[in-house]
């Protein structure tokens, strides 16, 4: 818009406010898509600049706008020295975005101020170095990777089954394909275009309309409260879950197309486990089906599952927590191991043999890169057991 960004403050500050609701847009779309998006400069350092400049009127402006696009994972500053920025400056003869080295200094102390205050999480860069060794540096950061654009997205999984105690790492683990884009989860993770369905919404659904029975005076029919959450009393709702979900599974397999990939998750227990739960999917669907179990210790799944609960979101899929009782009676133990008795192989279910890996989700990781490998090794596995038949 022409604007001298040094002098016209106000014309600036308008025409940021302006573009926020655009931009917002294009980042959640972006992510929605399943791409890393890298956005140039942010909110804080416009607010840096205005402090360093005197600009009452952007600092007055900023309170409304500060947390109106979404929050970053990570903030990462290229450094070099402010002389090195000046002779860069003048190197590219652009002389309407001159900044000098005085401003420059005052900024960055307000800068460093700011992400103090809002406790990002933050990495810097040296950008005062060979140009091979800089892009490295980011790429390591970032955890960026080449993938070619030739990579097929057919020879992905149509369906596969993720199952594990509660808390074991499911959500993560769909939490973290979402987050890796299509081209690249497809070449090395076997898994294209995401559709997930969980049998949790369904089950919060019942508890939900028990609430509501309560409240009219009438009986609750399928749970009853517990530690500030549910617990089910109903030894059909297991069955009753499946049955939603093998539906659930037949249409969406049906509008599927190639390169796509559907995961189903939930968890089983005790005498209503995955030997129960299982064949009440339709032949043809589990013909369809590969099993990637996620194993984690009793103690551990008791671990996390109290760890992430979080009560304002508890109907979260990330954030809800099964209560202590239906840890203890549902899910100490499960029948997996009597099912599946190698780390990898194929089980009998009504007659299909399905693919299956168990992997061992323990300890629990949050370094992207350790969790690659660990997804990699498993899904590759599987890709291989599924192929070999």
């Amino acid at each position: 818009e022409q604007i001298d960004i040094l002098t016209e403050r106000d014309r600036l500050t308008a025409a940021i406010i302006a573009a926020l609701p655009r931009r917002r847009e294009q980042i959640e779309a972006a992510i929605g898509a399943g791409k890393l998006c890298l956005e140039e400069s942010h909110l804080g350092i416009h607010l840096a600049y205005a402090r360093a400049l005197g600009d009452a009127g952007f600092i007055a402006a900023y309170p409304q706008i500060a947390d109106a696009l979404p929050r970053p994972d990570l903030y990462l500053r290229l450094t070099a020295p402010e002389t090195i920025s000046v002779v860069r400056q003048q190197g590219r003869n652009t002389p309407g975005y001159y900044i000098s080295e005085d401003i420059l200094t005052k900024m960055l102390a307000y800068l460093n101020e700011w992400h103090i205050a809002r406790r990002t999480r933050f990495a810097t860069v040296n950008a005062d170095q060979d140009p091979s060794a800089f892009i490295s540096e980011v790429e390591r950061i970032l955890g960026l990777r080449y993938t070619s654009h030739s990579a097929s997205t057919n020879e992905v999984f149509p369906l596969l089954l993720l199952l594990g105690r509660p808390a074991s790492g499911k959500s993560e683990f769909i939490d973290f394909m979402n987050k890796t884009p299509i081209g690249e989860r497809a070449a090395r993770y076997h898994i294209g275009d995401l559709c997930v369905l969980d049998d949790f919404p369904i089950l919060w659904e019942k508890f939900i309309d028990d609430d509501i029975w309560e409240k009219l005076g009438r009986d609750r029919l399928h749970s009853r409260p517990a530690d500030g959450n549910y617990s089910v009393v109903d030894p059909l709702m297991w069955a009753f879950l499946i049955e939603r979900l093998s539906m659930a599974v037949q249409t969406g397999l049906a509008e599927m197309s190639p390169g796509e990939t559907l995961i189903v998750e939930f968890s089983r227990g005790r005498e209503h486990g995955y030997r129960e739960a299982l064949p009440h999917f339709p032949l043809d669907v589990l013909r369809r089906a590969a099993i990637l179990y996620v194993v984690v210790s009793f103690a551990e799944s008791q671990r996390r599952n109290h760890a992430r609960y979080d009560k304002d979101q508890r109907d979260s899929i990330l954030t809800h927590s099964v209560p202590q009782s239906d840890m203890e009676g549902t899910y100490r133990d499960d029948d997996w191991k009597e099912l599946a008795l190698a780390p990898s192989g194929r089980i009998l279910i009504g007659g299909v043999e399905i693919p299956y890996v168990t992997m061992v989700n323990e300890p629990e990781l949050t370094d992207p890169q350790q969790l690659d490998a660990r997804y990699h090794a498993a899904l590759d596995r599987l890709w291989m057991e599924r192929s070999a038949g």
